[in-house]
């Protein structure tokens, strides 16, 4: 139960980073950052569920493992949109 509820420790603190301030390739390493850790986290949900680990806290952490993923992403994507279309304007210019 301890490993589930450090998981759920490691999950909420991932907080986002002001991507607004970073350059297109941060931004895409960030990107791969957060498919990564969206990887390691879906292995250790899948071995806690083998071991037949409370069920409802597995349920709770991918629940929230989901949502800050989702927003993370939309966030570096908009960032990245945003980004590739005034540099492409700025060079047509």
């Amino acid at each position: 139960m301890e490993d589930v509820k450090e998981l759920i420790e490691e999950i909420n603190s991932r907080k986002p980073k002001n991507y607004e301030k970073m350059n297109i390739e941060e931004i895409s390493d960030e990107l791969h950052r957060v498919m990564e850790f969206e990887q390691i986290i879906l292995k250790k949900l899948k071995l806690f569920e083998d071991d037949h680990q409370e069920p409802d806290l597995i349920k709770y952490a991918k629940m929230i493992y989901k949502k800050i993923i989702e927003r993370e992403t939309l966030l570096i994507q908009e960032t990245y949109l945003k980004k590739i279309d005034s540099q492409y304007l700025n060079s047509k210019n």
